[in-house]
């Protein structure tokens, strides 16, 4: 293969990685919505806002080209965020009242 095929295969891949992001940041911004004000305990929302820095702050892990790291950051931010509305009966047809 020549340059012209990699460069074009390079920038596909960095294309599918970069949405693959943005769809996996549109999912843990729709898991937030549903722990607003429902007595989630506070690490969990600030895991929303951490996943949500690391994905757009410049100083990554790889670099930006590769969006790897993001993407497992905010598949881990997901899965808390879900486990953490599971727990609370969000989403499960049950809600949990605080208790005093």
């Amino acid at each position: 293969m020549d340059s012209t095929a990699w460069i074009v295969l390079g920038t596909l891949a960095a294309l599918a990685m970069l949405v693959a992001a943005a769809v996996l940041l549109v999912r843990v911004f729709k898991a937030r919505r549903l722990l607003i004000d429902a007595g989630i305990p506070l690490h969990n929302k600030a895991l929303f806002w951490a996943a949500v820095a690391y994905t757009i702050s410049p100083v990554d892990l790889l670099p930006d080209p590769i969006y790897l790291d993001d993407i497992g950051v905010l598949l881990v931010a997901l899965k808390m965020l879900h486990s953490a509305a599971h727990k609370a009966g969000i989403g499960t047809g049950e809600r949990r009242t605080p208790t005093a």
